[in-house]
């Protein structure tokens, strides 16, 4: 019997991936990267917008057809967009044999046992799960970076977004249990790990009282074979002095901050249902920047929300080009039907959105290749990811400045030596839009 796998969305969708492919394997599945070999085949879909919506349902579309051309006898629709339609997707798409919600992936193999025999079915109720350190697990990740979820779920209710209906409520992982699955991934040789949750800064509030996204920190930083640590995901209003000193000594923390902070006008961020203010956030960036030496700050941004006018879009490209971020995602609003947002008045027309978007964006290009021509001469610490491949002699990584998956890349020229997983010393050579060029520095 063997098993196919897609999984979309983001990277938290990804490591329910990784637990569903740990519990088939363990219960004597094979894996196949071939959709036509599998007599199962399985979607991870996501469902936080509408083209993802778009996107989930046209992959299950393109693989229900191995049902005629391949080995295929079981489809079965995991993750969001399963938990947000349930019902409603397995009396429309009749394609699909099985629908599995964001809180029942430890059910796979119930899924797969039961559609094997013909049964159609629907597994999603309420979002309770988290998986631990014991969970079987198979890394999807190039060896040397994996991603772990801290937390699941999310409290904070912005008017845009259905995460939370998706998701659950904001659930920790204790702090020993995170500690124990990084001690294991990093002596399998992982050297990067990569801290995610709807919202990280949030961490241990409900379970320790406060905050405790910096003492987990200085916990995995004690791990000997760890050799980077990064949080994405880190809302500001929980960025407390604390996590800034922690991020400024330990350097084992890479100096990047992922920071969604959505808009830059007070009314806008209102409607949002976002508790920032532009003046809070301000002080907040400089504080970041005086505190932590060379830190780089990521930020995502909305435009089009509903109501917003040409007056609040321009205060949003000032802040932009105030803040001179070194990486930004602009999305333009989505209208997620069960959000507040979904019917506001004043919604924002199509084609001025897309002006907007392409107009921020062409922005914070010329910002972006501004910061990377800064760095010329600089050194950079980089981990190889591997090589060009047009030129073999040239190597490919991050630095400290790039997250996986999102951000640009740095090539290092003349360097045929480095390995993946290798973190080498390089000086930035040329800066552009989004990547770098440099040279490896011996020694």
């Amino acid at each position: 019997m063997k098993a196919g796998f897609i999984s979309l969305g983001c990277a938290k969708n990804r490591v329910d991936t990784e637990m569903m492919l740990g519990i088939l394997q363990k219960n004597g599945i094979e894996l196949t990267p071939d959709p036509a070999e599998a007599d199962i085949l399985i979607i991870n879909t996501c469902a936080f917008i509408q083209s993802a919506k778009e996107e989930s349902i046209t992959t299950i579309l393109n693989m229900a057809e191995y049902k005629e051309s391949g080995r295929c006898r079981s489809l079965i629709v995991a993750g969001c967009l399963g938990q947000r339609y349930r019902q409603e997707l397995l009396d429309d798409m009749p394609e699909a044999d099985a629908i599995i919600g964001t809180g029942a992936w430890d059910q796979i193999m119930v899924a797969v046992e039961e559609t094997l025999k013909g049964r159609r079915l629907v597994i999603a109720d309420e979002n309770t799960l988290l998986y631990d350190a014991h969970t079987p697990r198979i890394q999807t990740t190039p060896a040397y970076t994996a991603y772990v979820k801290i937390a699941e779920g999310c409290d904070n209710r912005c008017a845009f977004c259905a995460i939370p209906d998706i998701r659950g409520h904001y659930r920790s992982r204790k702090l020993d249990d995170i500690k124990e699955e990084v001690r294991a991934l990093t002596e399998k040789g992982v050297r990067e790990i990569v801290l995610i949750a709807e919202d990280t800064t949030n961490y241990g509030r409900d379970l320790y009282g406060s905050p405790a996204l910096a003492t987990l920190l200085r916990e995995l930083v004690q791990l000997p074979k760890l050799k980077w640590v990064r949080c994405l995901y880190c809302y500001p209003r929980f960025f407390t002095d604390e996590l800034i000193e922690v991020f400024a000594r330990e350097p084992k923390i890479c100096k990047y901050v992922d920071m969604p902070l959505q808009h830059a006008h007070d009314s806008v961020l209102k409607s949002m249902r976002r508790p920032d203010t532009r003046a809070k956030m301000e002080i907040l960036i400089k504080k970041l920047r005086e505190r932590i030496p060379g830190v780089a700050i990521r930020s995502t941004f909305i435009v089009g929300f509903p109501g917003e006018t040409d007056a609040q879009y321009q205060a949003l490209r000032n802040f932009v080009e105030e803040m001179r971020f070194d990486k930004l995602g602009v999305l333009t609003y989505s209208r997620e039907e069960g959000t507040p947002a979904y019917d506001m008045p004043n919604q924002v027309p199509e084609d001025v959105m897309q002006e907007r978007f392409h107009d921020l964006m062409s922005l914070q290009s010329k910002i972006s290749e501004e910061i990377n021509q800064e760095l010329e001469g600089r050194e950079i610490e980089v981990l190889i990811e591997g090589r060009d491949s047009e030129q073999p002699n040239i190597a490919v990584g991050r630095s400290y400045r790039e997250g996986p998956e999102v951000d640009g890349e740095v090539y290092i020229e003349n360097d045929t030596e480095s390995q993946p997983g290798d973190i080498v010393r390089v000086k930035v050579l040329q800066g552009f839009t989004y990547d770098v060029v440099g040279e490896r520095v011996d020694g």
